[in-house]
């Protein structure tokens, strides 16, 4: 009885870890977004920012907070050396050929994402189009640096002519 049930226990033991082994795999497929957009009918769009920022390749494409997209590839331009971003787009969703591109943060530090906001124009994108409305994204560290230059360039501003001026309260002692 010993080694039968000591050998079931392994069996058993050894199944559980298979399991867990498993889960982890599916949680880090979900974590790195390659569970969705595997092989659905798409097309590609091409878009050119002035600056990509913390944008990632599988990086989500939404309109209106739904995905209908991603990031496939991050590459510079020699020639304007713009940041350009080649999305796969899902072909159930057609986009005017007016439709702008932003480049916006989940949350206040969380990952960036590229947004499109669809235009008014009866004419959709063609695949293989560019988009031509395109916004960069918000670096938060030129953000910070900006204010904090701005803050001591008013600090060290001398004295408003106005203050100096000004006379004493009529109820001052001399």
């Amino acid at each position: 009885m010993g080694i039968m049930s000591k050998r079931g226990t392994e069996v058993l033991v050894g199944l559980f870890v298979l399991l867990g082994i498993a889960a982890l795999v599916f949680l880090a497929l979900r974590a790195a977004n390659l569970s969705s957009f595997n092989g659905a009918d798409t097309y590609t769009l091409t878009a050119k920012f002035d600056n990509i920022g913390g944008l990632k390749v599988r990086s989500p494409v939404r309109s209106a907070g739904v995905t209908v997209g991603r990031v496939t590839s991050i590459t510079l331009d020699p020639k304007s050396y713009q940041g350009v971003a080649r999305l796969d787009i899902d072909k159930s969703v057609q986009f005017p050929t007016d439709s702008s591109a932003r480049i916006l943060t989940s949350g206040l530090l969380g990952d960036q994402y590229i947004g499109l906001e669809a235009g008014g124009e009866e004419k959709m994108f063609a695949p293989g189009d560019t988009i031509k409305s395109t916004q960069s994204a918000v670096v938060l560290e030129s953000l910070i640096s900006q204010f904090l230059f701005n803050k001591a360039a008013d600090a060290g501003g001398p004295a408003t002519p106005a203050a100096a001026a000004a006379p004493a309260p009529s109820g001052a002692k001399k």
